[in-house]
């Protein structure tokens, strides 16, 4: 075994006697003391002997997680039942053993996908570092008794995404629908027309990109105000700013993706007497898509962020910056930390798509490209 492994199987076997001898369920009684103390043993003599076997075992990574999620239940039910906290040191002990036997699963699945190309082992394994996160987090608020007001827990978070949904779910529309998606689009789409016509007549390059730079350096808190004077309450200041944060990486982005077509490119086009418009669209274009999708991607976390920062400055009485403002000041920490989720996810399922798309139109890109 290397140094690595024996270090693992000790720190296993040391944390399982710790939590053996310690008292897991404070005032649980011995039943419910022997029963975490076996369920315990047994997670963690799996996991010491799964240490020894191949990193590639995929019966052992199974035989892992299986001990992963038996293990985790028992902190997460004394914590729950009230046994749990400061006062019970086996417990925490448990909990960072837990940790090393999550650690181990995580492992085991990124070898195994690495080494058979499984899809479904590549997911697994940013899914359960964010389960693990969020266990992480449930634990130690509430086994440390964390106020609310401070950090809420992810079930009360829970229980706020499913009693306010239709409220998150008119949030949503009012924020992302009505004012990420047309700021974006208007915004994304000025940047690439500007760029064109500045790649087509160079003397624009001097006039804009300064002008473009400055707009781009303004910030949002000074000009959503400004835009909701202009543009009035509704999602249409918000798209406008949406718009001016999103208009200057799409037209530097393009910008440089045009001018990564080498010389020897374009006089291959001249030598088949390719217009402007050929030489554009068969060479440069797709040359730059890179380029262009990596402005996308970056955008569609700045539209989001800008959306609901404007929102603070004035809005309906809908919309995600509505929704934190408001609750921040009512202390309903809970229905904060569930509009931040649902931003969360949003944004990333946008950013996802974007990336599906990215694979789709620049799979021969070297950075796609596939080992044989």
């Amino acid at each position: 075994m290397t140094p690595r492994r024996d270090i693992a199987l000790i720190c296993f076997i040391v944390l399982g006697l710790v939590s053996f001898a310690l008292p897991l369920g404070g005032d649980t009684g011995w039943t419910a003391h022997g029963l975490s103390a076996f369920l315990w043993a047994l997670a963690l003599g799996i996991a010491a002997w799964l240490v020894i076997l191949p990193p590639a075992a995929s019966v052992a990574t199974v035989l892992v997680l299986v001990a992963t999620l038996v293990a985790a239940a028992v902190p997460l039910r004394l914590i729950t039942a009230g046994a749990g906290g400061i006062v019970a040191p086996g417990l925490w002990c448990a909990v960072l053993a837990l940790g090393f036997l999550a650690w181990r699963a995580m492992e085991r699945l990124a070898t195994l996908g690495a080494e058979t190309g499984s899809k479904a082992a590549n997911l697994a394994v940013p899914i359960l570092f964010g389960a693990w996160l969020l266990y992480l987090w449930q634990v130690i608020t509430q086994g440390f008794g964390v106020p609310p007001v401070l950090l809420p827990a992810p079930s009360m978070i829970g229980h706020a995404l499913v009693d306010a949904q239709r409220t998150l779910a008119e949030d949503f529309v009012q924020t992302f629908v009505k004012s990420v998606i047309p700021g974006y689009l208007m915004g994304c789409g000025a940047g690439f027309v500007v760029a064109i016509l500045i790649d087509r007549l160079p003397f624009l390059q001097r006039g804009l990109l300064p002008v473009g730079n400055l707009v781009s350096a303004l910030p949002i808190v000074g000009v959503a105000p400004i835009m909701v004077m202009w543009f009035g309450f509704d999602w249409q200041s918000k798209a406008a700013v949406v718009v001016i944060m999103t208009f200057f990486p799409m037209l530097v982005n393009t910008i440089a993706g045009l001018a990564a077509t080498s010389h020897i490119e374009r006089d291959l086009m001249r030598t088949y007497a390719a217009s402007y418009g050929q030489t554009m669209l068969g060479v440069r274009l797709p040359a730059a898509l890179p380029f262009i999708f990596n402005a996308l991607k970056i955008n569609s976390t700045l539209a989001l962020i800008g959306a609901i920062v404007a929102e603070f400055f004035g809005t309906p009485i809908l919309g995600m910056g509505f929704r934190i403002s408001t609750e921040v000041g009512r202390m309903n920490i809970s229905m904060v930390w569930a509009t931040i989720a649902v931003a969360a996810v949003a944004g990333s399922a946008f950013y996802g798509l974007l990336a599906l798309l990215e694979r789709r139109f620049t799979f021969w890109h070297p950075s796609f490209r596939q080992r044989a």
